[in-house]
């Protein structure tokens, strides 16, 4: 069989079964390639050079089996190989940590964020980091400054950890435990967050996937506000003058503007649109 047929095979199983993607990919022959090359060692950008390549009857049962896992078990692709990709950068990835697929990592990316920063900034926060990987994104995106990652965690900071260690910046990114700003050792020139913000509605009716990720990660109360109210609370004092806070809400826009109806911010524009981030300056949080 060759490893393009075995692909399609295997993605018309994850369809038939019913599974959610949304953690790395959106449907179900990106998953099975994922899966399959992963299993196979060959580089997730390479299936056009090895999609006719004829597979022994060992590595179809191997791949046979790691979808067999997918099916079992709901568990997102990334905690079954271990690791996950943003912005074209791996990261390092289990059960202790939500599945890094934040849109704030295109704003870094693209320097949607550069025009708001003074040129002097400094100091950024992570805060929620998670599995640390906007911290490392931040810290790319700007060498000059110095990135520190937060969260209330324990067990995900120790995966942050290996992520700040793989991409050999410990000594730019300095790892926080705590609850919300309460743990950050400001002021900050930028603050970027993606917090829990699923309203409870949501959270009764997620997919299993999600279901297999950490709760604390996920779920923002009745409206999805609880942690964002305290977080736009405590903002001002946690950053300087001219810093700005950028906040990842997902599908809970209706709700952060009854929370907040007379908040002036800016949302930003990402492949999702422009309703899952916005941009508030420390002068409007005020």
């Amino acid at each position: 069989m060759k490893l393009i047929d075995c692909i399609e095979s295997q993605a018309a199983r994850l369809a038939q079964a019913g599974l959610f993607f949304g953690h790395g990919t959106t449907n179900a022959f990106d998953e099975a390639m994922w899966l399959a090359l992963w299993r196979l060692g060959i580089p997730l950008d390479a299936l056009d050079d090895h999609e006719r390549r004829e597979l022994t009857a060992a590595e179809v049962a191997s791949i046979t089996a790691l979808i067999d896992e997918r099916i079992t078990t709901r568990k997102p692709a990334a905690y079954l190989t271990g690791e996950a990709w943003l912005q074209g950068v791996p990261f390092t990835i289990d059960e202790r940590a939500i599945v890094p697929r934040s849109f704030i990592a295109e704003l870094i990316a693209d320097a949607s964020i550069d025009p708001w920063l003074n040129p002097a900034s400094r100091r950024v926060l992570d805060l929620c980091t998670g599995n640390g990987s906007l911290a490392v994104l931040a810290a790319m995106a700007w060498p000059e400054v110095q990135v520190d990652a937060l969260d209330l965690s324990t067990d995900a900071l120790d995966v942050a950890r290996l992520n700040v260690e793989r991409h050999a910046l410990t000594g730019r990114i300095r790892l926080l435990q705590g609850d919300g700003l309460a743990g950050a050792q400001g002021p900050y020139d930028l603050i970027l967050c993606n917090p829990p913000y699923v309203n409870s509605a949501s959270m009764a009716a997620l997919p299993a996937e999600y279901l297999a990720e950490p709760e604390l990660a996920l779920a923002g109360g009745s409206d999805g506000m609880d942690f964002i109210r305290e977080l736009l609370r405590a903002a001002p004092a946690a950053l300087n003058d001219d810093g700005v806070l950028v906040l990842e809400i997902g599908n809970e826009r209706e709700h952060f503007e009854a929370a907040f109806p007379h908040l002036e911010v800016v949302w930003m524009e990402t492949s999702s649109g422009a309703d899952q981030v916005l941009l508030v300056t420390k002068e409007n949080l005020k």
